[in-house]
């Protein structure tokens, strides 16, 4: 079965579309990517979906964004099947994360956890001619989970392995790994209760809004202005004291946590400081929190559990920031997910192809020792054309 799937990030970068092909052979899933296509926002756009994570937008202007993502995604997704010659069964559409909040809080006398995904599937349905299956996130979050991370099923999937432990470190605007010990599921169909996944805090998302900021740019390309600079240390020493980083996993972060307030403090922690230097601190940052994510993980400093740890999302390509995590864990052989067959840009989008091809056969896609749900959920809502 030949399925699209689509991301758009935390960054709020623009849309990943992956074509992948998907069999189910022997109760395992077997995938070929057929293509990846990246599609930048326009900058209006993008200025209205910042606003709207920043909580600036109008009642209005949520609706219409709705419709417009959906439209969007629609476009990006019919290009690239159409550049790929691939004709597309299903579409998973992860849509973009306006409001995230994992845990439960207090909200008109009732304990309440939400999440919002916008961008309308049935509208990309009715474009594409396609069914599509939509809002993965809530089926966990009813059923006692956090709602992420939503990827880890597609890193059992793919990288589980005998006898190399592997952690795979998603870099988007948000950080997340997943920690898959050796001989997890090996000889199939074992379930995967000894996989831990959670967020671990920032990936671009501070980095991109303080090259903004200082530059103009919207990111650093290849870590080149943080390669020029020096990490502030007290500056660091205070961050990486934050709530966040003390939590037990599972735990979810977003622009709640590292979004514009945030920025601002960091901002004022750094001070008249160089502005590569302001830089190098937020890619440590991001760096440092990953190492010590990593480094609390049962075995990973000692024992030698983990061997490989495996780099997907558009951090991958900032060089400084990949050099600085390798660095951090001189114990694991760091590589891309390009080594594996997947470009790093291309792993969220393929995994919420395989998420709905999973729904769209009846069958459960979440790791409850992941999301901290009470039990495999099946994923997402159907829009047919």
């Amino acid at each position: 079965m030949i399925v699209a799937g689509i991301m758009s990030g935390t960054s709020a970068d623009g849309i990943n579309v992956a074509i992948v092909n998907l069999l189910n052979h022997d109760f395992e899933t077997k995938l070929d990517l057929v293509a990846h296509q990246e599609f930048p926002y326009p900058k209006k756009v993008r200025n209205l979906v910042l606003s709207v994570m920043n909580a600036t937008a109008s009642v209005a202007d949520l609706a219409r964004l709705n419709i417009l993502l959906g439209e969007l995604y629609a476009e990006a997704t019919l290009a690239t099947a159409s550049k790929a010659q691939a004709g597309v069964s299903l579409i998973g559409c992860h849509g973009q994360t306006i409001y995230h909040q994992g845990d439960k809080k207090k909200f008109l006398g009732h304990e309440i956890a939400a999440t919002w995904q916008t961008g309308e599937g049935a509208i990309v349905a009715a474009r594409t001619g396609i069914p599509v299956i939509s809002d993965f996130r809530q089926a966990d979050m009813a059923a006692g989970g956090k709602g992420a991370p939503l990827v880890p099923f597609l890193d059992y999937l793919l990288y589980r392995h005998p006898q190399r432990g592997r952690i795979l470190q998603n870099i988007g605007g948000i950080a997340n790994l997943t920690a898959i010990p050796p001989g997890t599921g090996s000889g199939g169909g074992t379930r995967p209760e000894r996989v831990v996944a959670f967020d671990t805090g920032p990936g671009n998302m501070v980095i991109d809004a303080v090259t903004d900021k200082l530059s103009g740019k919207r990111f650093d390309k290849n870590g080149q202005i943080a390669a020029k600079g020096k990490p502030i240390d007290q500056v660091l020493l205070k961050l990486l004291g934050a709530p966040f980083f003390r939590k037990e996993p599972p735990k979810t972060a977003g622009r709640e946590e590292f979004g514009r307030e945030f920025v601002t403090q960091f901002l004022r922690l750094c001070g008249r400081a160089r502005k590569e230097d302001v830089v190098a601190t937020a890619t440590a940052f991001t760096a440092r929190s990953i190492a010590t994510a990593i480094n609390h993980l049962p075995g990973a400093k000692r024992d030698g559990t983990y061997h490989d740890l495996i780099i997907s999302g558009g951090g991958s390509r900032n060089c400084t920031l990949v050099k600085m995590i390798a660095e951090q864990l001189p114990q694991l052989e760091v590589k891309t997910t390009d080594a594996y067959g997947i470009p790093a840009e291309a792993k969220e989008a393929v995994a919420f192809a395989v998420l709905a091809y999973q729904t769209w056969h009846r069958l459960p896609s979440t790791i409850p020792s992941a999301t901290g749900a009470d039990y495999p959920a099946v994923l997402g809502k159907i829009s047919y054309p």
